[in-house]
């Protein structure tokens, strides 16, 4: 790719990165051309359509999820505390863009969805985490990725749409990390 090409590719995903971030995924294409101060044209000759322009916003996302999921397994503290710990990160990671939560959680294990790969990475970030509270009986064998990555995105879209801090949403990941754990390891056995 020529060098101004490279560079107008470049201004067009930070201007998508930043309209995102502030408007939701479907800010107008138009809108983030002028951002970047580049014609329609240019825009949609680098990407030609609307999951072209994500797919390239979120490729650093990807590396991200890894990241965290490291960070998650290194927790220390009860099954419940590395959960919690789990679950704020997952919050964090779909929370990026306002209405990202939506998007990401309504597409889980979607097959057709444009995100699929995305919802994959997601996924499988979940399994790494979940495995080894699995191991140690902490966790209800019944439990899946998905619906892990469905409920706490729920608590996610709740707290985008309601524009709710980490205080409000806190108690509620709670509740669900409880739903999650076996009897032995629920905090209110142990009171």
């Amino acid at each position: 790719m020529r060098a101004d090409a490279q560079r107008n590719r470049d201004k067009i995903v930070e201007a998508a990165r930043e309209a995102f971030r502030c408007g939701g995924y479907d800010v107008p294409l138009d809108q983030i051309a002028k951002a970047a101060e580049v014609g329609p044209g240019t825009l949609y000759r680098h990407f030609p359509t609307r999951d072209d322009l994500v797919d390239a916003v979120m490729a650093p996302w990807v590396a991200g999820v890894e990241a965290a999921a490291d960070r998650a397994l290194e927790a220390t503290g009860t099954p419940r505390e590395r959960l919690l710990a789990w679950f704020d990160e997952y919050v964090r990671l779909i929370a990026v863009h306002k209405g990202g939560p939506a998007k990401f959680t309504v597409a889980l294990g979607d097959e057709g969805s444009p995100i699929k790969h995305k919802c994959g990475v997601l996924l499988a970030a979940h399994e790494r985490v979940l495995a080894p509270l699995r191991e140690e009986g902490a966790l209800r064998a019944d439990v899946t990725a998905i619906e892990v990555g469905r409920l706490v995105g729920g608590v996610a879209m709740v707290a985008d749409s309601g524009q709710l801090d980490t205080t409000a949403t806190g108690p509620m990941l709670g509740v669900v990390a409880d739903g999650f754990l076996t009897l032995e390891h629920h905090p209110a056995s142990s009171a």
